[in-house]
């Protein structure tokens, strides 16, 4: 009775698990479809989005700087009995009361010469602007692969879950002829329990892979931005063809033409040097050309109009005669950094792209040796199950072989799962996944 009962509440519990499923939203997806849907719902993107805007806004703010400024002012003053005294000689002019004061002015400041600043700071936002755009890309790059990756782990939960309820339909139906050779005294109790025992244990299996199965739905729901009560079904093609590994050498030269995050530390790296120079150009001086309106009125007294004028101002700072320039200091020293990054990023892409070389060639062979064991599974089971039919086999023989074609099988459908994902890394590395 307490097998039995045993056996009832492992298909409640799965009823109610599948019940649950049956009344949420379904919904089947391929991989390629999981990508584009995961890219544009993508937080990362956007974050990377409002950082491209932030860089080219700094990259408008270095090209208005060549344009020129133009300013306007004016100004009402109140005075409260001012002295006047000018020296004109007058007594008119000294018994003046002046209590209101108008004035205005437009200048105009058009840059002629910087050292070279301007241009130097329009050069670089422009590089930042595009080494921004590359890391964009290199972030789109890697959540392509956590999608894959997400896909993957949703894929092997399902086919898992198949494969278990295969074998525990088989397991039941031969619980329920052992039970009827048990009634008719043709087998023995501890065998049969055995028996009940091991679809038991299947039950219980079952309960983790469909436990997996719905945390990996939920990871893969946020992914995509889908609401986390929808059931994804996978593709069951999903690993049925694939790729063939070039040579490694084949992956380290699409790694140095392809990976953004190399690209994007060239373009820093152009950014460090013009920065140099502009830090160079704060010891040269800067010529304007200025332009200006200026209007006043005191009631009264005076009035002034039409008092424009045209110049050039020269700004030197002569503290630069006997002070270091503390920002060329700094630029090099964000030179050699980045070179110095620059240098590091290479030695791990090489390090990267050749261990995951490594690692895929080695899931491919590890499914040559899960697909020999699988047959040698099957040949045993069937071999066992003959055996046991005329009996030269007890029922425990019987029960391990059938354990062990249920781990052969799960063993297999991991190992390809793995293989296609191993392949998917070495894409990633390689700079070529979201192509």
């Amino acid at each position: 009775m307490k097998k039995k009962s045993r056996n009832i509440f492992g298909l409640l519990l799965l009823a109610i698990s599948m019940s649950q499923v049956s009344g949420q939203e379904a919904r089947t997806i391929s991989l390629n479809e999981a990508v584009d849907l995961g890219l544009k719902n993508s937080k990362n993107l956007k974050i990377d989005a409002a950082k491209i805007e932030e860089t080219t806004s700094q990259w408008v703010e270095a090209k208005n700087r060549q344009l020129p400024d133009f300013k306007l002012g004016a100004s009402y003053l109140h005075l409260f009995s001012p002295t006047v005294d000018l020296k004109t000689g007058s007594s008119a002019a000294s018994n003046l009361k002046v209590n209101n004061l108008m004035y205005g002015s437009a200048n105009l400041t058009f840059p002629i010469y910087a050292g070279g600043r301007i241009k130097y700071g329009i050069q670089s936002a422009k590089y930042l602007v595009e080494a921004s755009k590359l890391m964009a890309e290199n972030d789109k790059n890697a959540i392509v692969f956590n999608i894959s990756q997400a896909y993957n782990n949703l894929f092997k939960a399902s086919q898992i879950i198949k494969v278990l309820e295969e074998n525990l339909n088989a397991s039941r139906k031969r619980d329920e002829t052992f039970l009827k050779l048990e009634n008719n005294g043709l087998m023995a109790r501890n065998d049969r329990l055995k028996a009940q025992l091991q679809t038991a244990n299947i039950e219980l299996q079952l309960l983790d892979a469909n436990n997996n199965y719905n945390i990996a739905n939920i990871n893969m729901d946020l992914l995509l931005g889908l609401p986390e009560t929808t059931i994804l079904k996978v593709d069951d093609a999903y690993i049925t063809a694939l790729q063939e590994s070039q040579a490694v050498s084949y992956y380290l030269t699409q790694a140095n033409q392809n990976r953004k995050d190399l690209q994007a530390m060239d373009y820093q790296m152009k950014a460090a040097n013009i920065g140099a120079k502009a830090a160079k150009a704060e010891s040269l001086p800067s010529f304007a050309l200025t332009g200006g309106y200026f209007a006043a009125d005191v009631p009264g007294f005076v009035t002034v109009t039409n008092a424009i004028n045209v110049g050039v101002g020269v700004q030197y700072n002569l503290d630069n005669l006997w002070k270091k320039n503390s920002s060329l200091l700094k630029a090099k020293a964000r030179e050699q950094q980045v070179q110095a990054n620059n240098e590091l990023l290479n030695d791990q892409i090489k390090l990267e792209v050749n261990r995951e070389y490594q690692n895929s060639l080695l899931a491919q062979k590890k499914i040559e040796v899960y697909q020999r064991a699988l047959e040698q599974a099957e040949e045993n089971f069937r071999i066992t199950k003959n055996k046991y039919d005329n009996g030269l086999a007890n029922i425990t023989d019987l029960l391990d072989a059938d354990a062990s074609l249920i781990s052969a099988k799960v063993n297999l459908i991991n190992a390809k799962a793995d293989a296609s994902l191993a392949y998917k890394k070495l894409l990633q590395t390689s700079g070529i996944l979201n192509q």
